[in-house]
């Protein structure tokens, strides 16, 4: 039997309906259009892989209670790298290599960001497949192109002797010096409350952290994450100085409120500042004009530093495991293991016996 086919143009679109009947088919394309006048497509792989998104977004992400934050992340990838090569194409249409072209696109940017893009289209796909309106999974084989690592580094000598001194006077100093001395995620700093400090054991408790994107405080991802960190001596002082009520945030905004994203932002973005003209940058009308300071210079820097602190100081890698709240110890090791020359001649130094070995004492003279 011939089927009917009928057609109309919305918003310089073509849309087509068939049915066995003329009425049918115009029935149809009528549900289409008062679909796509209501922002809607009918679901079927005959939608376009934007529409399909939409609705997929709408319907598996947005009730999941994910931050704005996360939420964001999709809205981003797609927008800014899927939609410009596939969004006009239907979504049956859509194949395996017009993906990895999209990745291949990225070839050379942050690892990170690179596979955001595919576990987007990962998702997406992978639901597309299982109600049936693709007839396979074109992401399901993705593979990567090279792309950097974009690990965090360490302080240089120079940005820890300037960090140091701008933390004596600046108002974000303790903070700062909690996230080098500690080895904490800047977010489990801001949910700790000075109940969380153990001045009489001489420990840190962590068992919450800020929730990314958002003021409120939730437990850890992992297990890991509830641990107790011993105090370091050089910070000592300065928490018995600040010292506040149990139940009180240890760090606040300017408002006195406990930090949330803007406010850990502010604190970071000052405390750089600051250190930037120690640094000599230069200054115009209270506007740096000329920067002095390494533009990858983040927070996440003195976690990795406290990292490699520890492994200068002999600290084995499952103890700064446990110190830094790593589920697994490939993630530890991926920032323990470096090439700082000090380290490496130490090595070297014990290797060719001129080194004097863990646990050893010098003759006095």
């Amino acid at each position: 039997m011939d089927y009917i086919r009928k057609t109309a143009r919305l918003n310089g679109k073509k849309y087509a309906a068939y049915g066995k009947t003329e009425l049918e088919a115009m029935t149809k394309l009528a549900e289409k259009l008062a679909a796509a006048r209501r922002g809607e497509e009918l679901v079927s792989g005959s939608m376009t892989v934007s529409a399909w998104y939409a609705q997929w977004k709408a319907t598996y992400k947005d009730p999941k209670g994910l931050t704005k934050k996360s939420l964001g992340m999709y809205d981003e990838k797609y927008n800014g790298y899927i939609k410009p090569f596939i969004g006009h194409m239907k979504l049956r249409d859509v194949k395996d290599i017009h993906l990895q072209r999209i990745l291949n696109a990225e070839a050379g940017k942050s690892k990170s960001h690179v596979e955001k893009i595919r576990r987007v289209l990962r998702e997406m796909f992978s639901r597309a497949r299982k109600s049936r309106l693709i007839p396979y999974d074109p992401a399901e084989d993705l593979e990567l192109p090279t792309a950097k690592d974009g690990s965090h580094r360490s302080l240089t000598d120079e940005e820890r002797k300037v960090l140091l001194k701008v933390a004596e006077t600046h108002p974000s100093g303790l903070y700062i010096l909690t996230l080098l001395y500690t080895g904490m995620r800047p977010g489990e700093a801001a949910a700790l409350n000075w109940a969380d400090v153990d001045f009489d054991h001489n420990e840190i408790h962590i068992h919450a952290a800020l929730e990314s994107g958002t003021g409120r405080c939730k437990g850890p991802k992992t297990e890991a994450g509830v641990r107790d960190i011993p105090i370091h001596a050089a910070l000592l002082p300065r928490l018995l100085a600040a010292r506040g009520e149990p139940f009180t945030p240890v760090f606040t905004g300017r408002e006195g409120h406990r930090l949330n994203s803007n406010s850990q932002y502010r604190q970071w973005s000052t405390f750089r500042r600051a250190m930037d003209i120690e640094m000599g940058a230069k200054v115009y009308r209270n506007k740096i004009v000329e920067s002095m300071i390494a533009p990858d210079l983040t927070p996440y820097c003195l976690r990795h530093t406290f990292a490699t602190d520890c492994a200068r100081a002999g600290v084995p890698l499952e103890t700064v495991r446990w110190l830094l709240g790593h589920a697994d110890i490939s993630t530890t090791a991926n920032i323990y293991q470096h090439r700082d020359t000090e380290t490496l001649k130490a090595g070297m130094a014990l290797l060719d016996g001129t080194g004097v070995k863990s646990g050893a004492t010098s003759k006095s003279s």
